[in-house]
């Protein structure tokens, strides 16, 4: 432990050893960009990408000392357009989640809007777009102002985006950190205003841009102010805890308006404990007729290694949602595979609840994929569920050597390949790619997924390290 070892060499070696950590923490792969689905889930994507493009005319024809300064400022309102989009999106909107295909695609559209949004920011620097006879906004002084706080902002923005992409900073002061990103955003958009620039503040594209400011400040506000400093959502109370190995099983009673929410369905789940208050996102496993709600908090870090050793019971909890577009059951009758691994089987917990007995063909057929059935979540509920007739249940435990793959998946489907089931998958991402591609390759249409991650980013989680060493 490092707590024993103190500061000590040896201490000091295995915090590095740590840090290093091994090949799977560094992916040399790109993060998850999965298109949408057809239909309404590609409005919100097209909706960002067109309102970047439509503004090239306001900067074609822009003329600098090199030449043209077109492109230069072009990228710079790119890097105002795409983070205010980011900061838009961090609100979690429910009324925007179906244009997306759910919260967990939402949060990969802020992720990639931000990142592409720095980028933009650092091309604009790099080619040093001045512009010749452009509109100022302000006086010379007040620009050049403004220049120099972009400049801190840029270097500031950079940082904030260093520790973001690399998961060696615990999730509770990665969110600090994190709250800090509308000072660059401010500075930004300050010196927009101010910049000489091909057009007035006044006129249609300065009105835009400016919409698109002030949109994003004021999302920025409502996220770090709204969100994060009032308490926000349903009110709840832990009636029970099961420890299950290195699952707890939380349930909660509400003490007022209970949270209304479909299967399969996540919330934000805010412990109002000291030291314990910051928002988590967990899939609901209580199906939707349920007066209370059920949680499973699997013990990867620090927090939930506090989760699993507190006394939670009679403390209070606030409850934000609900959300997702994860559907485990199709709308019309066809054969259902549900691929599960890890927590990835709350979901599926959920809808599993709301079955009733049906012939062999016409229930949905679980392959849960663990290491071992003794540290499997749930695992009495789902055998319960499968004497019943519910489901069919596939067991895939590592440990006595049977490992998901696509001739596991094809064995469990008969042979008869998938075109036309309605395959839903939930899980680590290895898993979650792993059986997409099996199934795809099997003839289905269609796969079903969802792989939240609030966070992304690469390396080592070093939480419970940072933990020890703070000596909690």
């Amino acid at each position: 432990m490092v707590q024993q070892a103190g500061f000590s060499k040896a201490g000091l070696l295995e915090v590095l050893r740590r840090a290093i950590g091994t090949r799977r923490d560094w992916p040399l792969r790109m993060p998850p960009m999965r298109p949408p689905r057809p239909g309404r889930t590609w409005i919100g994507p097209v909706v960002i990408v067109v309102s970047v493009l439509v503004t090239w005319p306001a900067f074609a024809g822009a003329r600098g000392e090199d030449g043209s300064a077109s492109f230069g400022l072009f990228v710079g309102g790119v890097s105002i357009l795409l983070m205010a989009w980011s900061f838009i999106l961090s609100l979690r909107l429910r009324m925007l989640e179906p244009a997306f295909g759910g919260l967990d695609s939402m949060y990969r559209s802020h992720r990639w809007t931000g990142t592409l949004a720095v980028v933009a920011m650092y091309l604009h620097t790099s080619v040093e777009a001045e512009i010749e006879g452009g509109i100022p906004g302000a006086s010379e002084r007040m620009a050049d102002a403004a220049e120099d706080l972009v400049e801190t902002g840029q270097v500031m923005l950079y940082v904030l985006v260093i520790i973001s992409l690399i998961r060696w900073i615990p999730y509770r002061y990665w969110r600090l950190t994190h709250k800090f990103l509308g000072v660059p955003f401010a500075f930004a958009c300050w010196h927009m205003f101010v910049a000489e620039k091909p057009f007035a503040n006044g006129s249609g594209w300065g009105r835009y841009f400016v919409a698109f400011m002030v949109a994003g400040l004021a999302a920025y506000l409502g996220r770090v102010v709204g969100y994060d400093m009032v308490s926000r959502g349903r009110r709840y109370r832990v009636v029970g805890v099961d420890r299950h190995g290195s699952t707890t099983e939380v349930r909660l009673a509400p003490l007022g308006r209970r949270l209304e929410h479909k299967v399969a369905q996540f919330a934000v789940v805010k412990l109002q404990v000291r030291g314990m208050s910051e928002p988590h996102i967990f899939t609901i496993a209580s199906a939707p007729h349920e007066p209370d709600l059920r949680f499973y908090i699997r013990n990867l870090g620090d927090w939930t290694k506090r989760v699993q050793q507190a006394d939670l019971v009679g403390s209070e909890v606030r409850v934000e949602g609900p959300y997702g577009e994860f559907a485990p059951l199709p709308d019309e009758p066809a054969p259902t595979y549900w691929i599960a691994g890890g927590v990835g089987i709350t979901p599926f917990l959920s809808a599993t609840e709301t079955l009733e007995p049906a012939p062999t063909g016409k229930r949905p057929t679980l392959l849960y994929c663990v290491r071992s059935r003794d540290d499997a979540m749930a695992s009495e509920l789902l055998e319960r569920a499968a004497a019943d007739g519910r489901i069919h249940l596939e067991w895939f435990e590592s440990s006595a050597g049977r490992r998901f793959d696509r001739d596991g998946l094809d064995e469990v489907s008969g042979g008869n390949g998938l075109a036309g089931a309605h395959v839903a998958v939930c899980g680590p991402v290895g898993l979650v790619s792993g059986a997409v591609a099996a199934a795809r390759a099997l003839g289905a249409d269609h796969v079903e997924t969802e792989d939240f991650d609030i966070r992304s980013g690469v390396g080592p989680d070093l939480s419970t390290t940072v933990e020890e060493l703070l000596g909690r």
